[in-house]
């Protein structure tokens, strides 16, 4: 019989594992119930928590020899949760969920039928509807907007995380051994035959988001450079047009005064020039700092997690 392997990335997550655990399965019931008979195993990911997460993981892991579960020494973020999970699960088909429910498990029937019988190799999920501050909700379309036309692979607007895979497409995805990890774009550049379905917004099951405003901005500028050099581009474009700039008002100032001679007036405008010069030249540096910091922390070759307890 196959198994599907459950990657559940946790922080602080407590009120929320068992609702998920019964509610899976529930499905897996319903399943069996219809002939879609497949086994599954568990691989919790603590990423750190500071509340119960861990214990209730290991109440579960008592209980059901299924579930299984990986706990980092502090919070590394959720990227290096879902790359500890990739690196952990087994299983012929492999899905990312978020254990908030938010990732609806009744979809696992719909995206094993896509991939079984529609031969996709991976099923991605995108949520049509979502209830979120309007500012969050502007900002996350023009993420997609942007990073799509500077990217040269394609990001779904509004996809999650949650998605089934295929062996062979998960074994391609830990090809990439990147320590600056934008799993989103990493899915996209992988490539294979994807189907994408779309499904309404749903509550948190419990608890409350742990993603900030900057956090997510963080994120996105993330996301923008680690698969962009458009960026780069641009702080050249920029450079280069302001360098121009310059030489062409240095000669209309040389013509001035060989012309109608003496000094030009203006110092305020001079000033300010100047200072528009500068703040163009820093913000080219920080672009450019940006990608060498990127480089600095890759060259290090550290791990993207350390595992203090697994099981």
């Amino acid at each position: 019989m196959e198994t599907i392997g459950l990657i559940v990335p946790c922080y602080n997550e407590e009120p929320s594992i068992e609702l998920f655990y019964k509610e899976v399965e529930r499905v897996f019931n319903e399943m069996k119930k219809n002939n879609l008979n497949y086994n599954h195993e568990y691989w919790f990911i603590n990423d750190g928590s500071s509340d119960e997460t861990l214990n209730i993981i290991k109440e579960l892991n008592e209980k059901d020899e299924d579930v299984h579960y990986v706990s980092f020494s502090r919070n590394f973020g959720k990227e290096s949760a879902m790359a500890a999970g990739l690196d952990n699960v087994g299983g012929d088909y492999v899905a990312v969920m978020d254990v908030d429910l938010q990732d609806p498990p009744a979809l696992l029937p719909k995206m094993i039928k896509y991939i079984k019988e529609d031969d996709y190799d991976v099923v991605g999920c995108v949520q049509k509807t979502r209830k979120q501050n309007p500012i969050r909700a502007f900002l996350s379309s023009t993420f997609y907007k942007v990073i799509n036309k500077m990217s040269d692979v394609e990001i779904k607007q509004n996809v999650r995380d949650y998605r089934l895979m295929t062996r062979q497409y998960v074994d391609n995805v830990l090809k990439l051994k990147e320590y600056n990890r934008f799993t989103k774009g990493i899915f996209s550049w992988v490539g294979f035959k994807t189907k994408y379905i779309e499904y309404n917004g749903v509550e948190r099951a419990a608890g409350t988001s742990h993603w900030s405003l900057y956090q997510l901005l963080e994120y996105s500028l993330e996301g923008i450079v680690d698969f962009s050099d458009v960026p780069l581009k641009i702080a050249t474009w920029v450079g280069g047009t302001s360098f121009f700039l310059s030489i062409l008002g240095l000669i209309l100032v040389i013509f001035r005064a060989i012309i109608f001679g003496g000094s030009v007036a203006g110092w305020p405008s001079l000033v300010s020039i100047i200072l528009l010069i500068n703040g163009i030249q820093l913000f080219c540096l920080g672009i450019v700092g940006n990608y060498i910091g990127k480089i600095y922390l890759e060259t290090k070759h550290r791990p993207k997690y350390i595992v203090k307890e697994k099981k």
